[in-house]
């Protein structure tokens, strides 16, 4: 006998006008230019330098990126990187398609939990179970779960999409993927999600992220803010590519990656913590920061508020790119060596 489960139709499912928005567009949005929070990192002028030359070169440069770094304010320094050509690809978990989803359509996003899940609500808003319909979608059309939204986005001309990443994406022809576990995400509460179809367009943009890998040699990756999808999406992706660039005579080593986020991990970072160290079971650490640079790449660990972190990496690509261009220009228009 199969196990009972539970009856999706009993649900109550409310429209999104009758939710309280913890956040509103008018005060994440960050200009590209204009106050910044003060932020120093000797990594970021690095970074910046080699973001730059992975354009030059057409490398992969890939931004991993969880829900905060959306909610922080980050979208239009995202887009505008995508415009420029120095991202590649963007992969999102479930949280940030949301709330870049929810952005796009009416300009607010994120709820209290605390003050939802007490009333059994949490989640369970209309609008935003169209996710699920771009889901089935994207299984119909063979295309990822980022196309399909940020598609959905565009052609519905959804008032705010002028700051969704995922309707860059769409726009400019770079992919935008979202890496989904079932159950995660408030669109799996509701009666309209379909598990086969969410896994489908989710597994097909873990495909095509494992596509952009295997350009990544002399590229770059950037973990930010993602304590679980990044690091385990981009191991499988890696072991993914390395096993075909092997077989083909080629080598997937030597790239840089980074870190972005909170926790303080002290001050050696080519180790791996020993298993009784909490560190060890931060993902990032082990898999992003050391082992995956083990045989011929470098890792930087930048620590700070993405708030803060990412305008000012924004900031240094952008020094970089002025400095490039006056060398172009003092050698004639030829690319400085």
């Amino acid at each position: 006998m199969p196990f009972k489960q539970f009856d999706r139709s009993k649900l109550i499912v409310l429209p999104l006008a009758d939710r309280i928005h913890d956040l509103q567009r008018d005060k994440i949005r960050i200009a590209l230019s204009g106050p910044r929070i003060p932020f120093e990192h000797p990594a970021l002028p690095v970074l910046a330098e080699r973001i730059v030359a992975a354009k030059e070169t057409g490398r992969a440069v890939m931004f991993i990126c969880g829900g905060h770094v959306l909610r922080a304010g980050n979208s239009a320094l995202l887009i505008d990187l995508m415009e420029r050509g120095l991202l590649t690809h963007l992969a999102l978990n479930g949280a940030g398609a949301i709330h870049d989803f929810e952005l796009a359509m009416i300009g607010q996003t994120c709820e209290s939990v605390a003050k939802y899940v007490s009333e059994g609500q949490f989640g369970l808003w209309k609008e935003t179970g169209r996710l699920n319909d771009a889901a089935v979608i994207a299984q119909r059309d063979g295309i990822g779960f980022g196309e399909a939204l940020g598609r959905m986005i565009v052609e519905e001309k959804f008032p705010y999409a002028d700051t969704s990443v995922l309707a860059a994406g769409y726009r400019l022809g770079v992919p935008v993927t979202i890496h989904v576990a079932i159950g995660q995400d408030i669109i799996h509460e509701h009666p309209n999600c379909d598990g086969a179809a969410t896994g489908a367009a989710s597994y097909t943009d873990f495909l095509i992220f494992t596509e952009t890998v295997t350009k990544l040699e002399g590229g770059v990756m950037l973990n930010i803010g993602s304590a679980v999808m990044g690091p385990e999406v981009y191991l499988k992706a890696l072991s993914m590519a390395r096993n075909v660039a092997h077989q083909e005579g080629r080598f997937i080593r030597h790239f840089t990656t980074a870190v972005f986020d909170l926790p303080h991990l002290g001050d050696d970072l080519s180790t791996e913590a020993p298993k009784h160290d909490p560190r060890y079971y931060f993902r990032p650490f082990k898999t992003i920061l050391v082992r995956t640079v083990a045989d011929g790449g470098q890792s930087f660990y930048v620590q700070g508020d993405h708030k803060a972190a990412m305008p000012a990496l924004y900031d240094a690509i952008g020094k970089r790119e002025t400095e490039v261009r006056g060398q172009e220009s003092g050698s004639g228009g030829q690319k400085a060596e």
